[in-house]
């Protein structure tokens, strides 16, 4: 078999796998919320992951700039105002951080506390993405079954069209620890032949990693301390 007939059929395969999720998997529900910028946005809820005493994690194109779009986290239906502790970028590191007073939110979110991964990513690795409709099981997939164009995103998961999209939280499926925040889908174009149409075809989903993240927050904000 030629290398690229062998390749397409790795993601084919890796694309079948079952993501059957777990009483255990669920319990990881509580930390999933909806980031609703102000007025809410045309395309539908954001996502983001509570991280403990107040402060939420999510991607930061799904926020914008804060002081323009006014973010509220939804818990239940509820929402709550929101300050931002820190912004990053869409092209630079895709995170931004939105704090809660923390009397405000339910008790049993308060009595919570996220706990980051500290070892890398792997390929094959179980994860588990997480939104407040459901979880959903995937694996971490090889940069190296991608196209070299996109192989700069070395953290993705297969399972594009189910699994959580733009700040929801990637868990490590033995562990529950956070492996990451999913923030964006990777695209190739491609030439029908049979047309002669261009389409535009998702393969993979790239996820800010933990260690991105720990680099991220400020210090009085470390979370495996």
């Amino acid at each position: 078999m030629r290398p690229q007939l062998l390749l397409g059929a790795l993601v084919v395969i890796s694309l079948m796998k079952p993501s059957w999720a777990t009483p255990l998997d669920d319990s990881l529900l509580a930390y999933a919320v909806n980031v609703h910028r102000t007025p809410m946005q045309t395309w539908g809820p954001g996502y983001g992951i509570y991280l403990g005493r107040g402060v939420f994690i999510t991607a930061a194109h799904v926020v914008g700039r804060g002081w323009w779009t006014r973010p509220k986290v939804a818990i239940g239906g509820q929402e709550y105002p929101t300050s931002i502790v820190k912004e990053g970028s869409f092209e630079g590191t895709d995170l931004t951080l939105l704090s809660v007073e923390e009397n405000l939110l339910p008790m049993r979110l308060r009595l919570r506390k996220t706990s980051l991964c500290s070892a890398p990513p792997r390929p094959g690795q179980q994860v588990v993405t997480v939104v407040p409709e459901g979880v959903v099981r995937s694996h971490i997939i090889a940069p190296q079954q991608l196209p070299p164009s996109v192989r700069k995103f070395s953290t993705v998961i297969a399972d594009v069209a189910r699994t959580g999209n733009s700040g929801s939280g990637v868990f490590d499926a033995q562990s529950l620890c956070l492996l990451g925040i999913m923030s964006r889908k990777i695209s190739i174009s491609r030439t029908r032949s049979d047309t002669g149409k261009t389409e535009t075809i998702d393969i993979a989903k790239y996820f800010v990693p933990a260690s991105e993240i720990a680099a991220f927050l400020p210090a009085d904000l470390a979370l495996n301390q």
